[in-house]
């Protein structure tokens, strides 16, 4: 027993590593690597989980620091489009999380191969797709 309470902090920092080594994040230089159309195909809490909710959105990244969200209210059974400002800071896309707000959230990019890229922002990871 007192051999397992001495390795209990090591098991503990091997599965700590284990977690972080499967979410590397991929680091930005610019925008470059976004810029343009892609479409929001689904968002979950957590990329292991299958529940993903599935989305039909669009967003724009544009060369001038701005990102234009287009989706289907359904209350008001209507596209809406909702344009925010974005920034590459350190590696990572910090974004306004309502137009005129001065609150942001910083999403890392976890994945971007080819057309599709998955972002992982303050509670959801988006997948997305050009």
């Amino acid at each position: 027993m007192k051999k397992f309470l001495k390795l209990l902090p090591l098991l503990a920092f091997l599965a700590i590593s284990n977690v972080n080594a499967k979410s590397k994040v991929i680091l930005l230089e610019d925008n470059s690597d976004i810029l343009g159309p892609w479409t929001v195909f689904a968002e979950t809490a957590a990329l292991h989980k299958i529940d993903n909710k599935k989305l039909n959105n669009k967003w724009i990244f544009h060369k001038d620091g701005s990102l234009s969200s287009f989706g289907m209210d359904r209350r008001l059974n209507a596209s809406l489009e909702v344009k925010v400002k974005y920034d590459i800071v350190d590696g990572l896309i910090v974004k306004q999380i309502q137009p005129s707000s001065p609150k942001t959230e910083t999403c890392k990019v976890v994945k971007l191969k080819d057309d599709l890229m998955t972002l992982k922002c303050k509670y959801l990871y988006y997948l997305l797709k050009r």
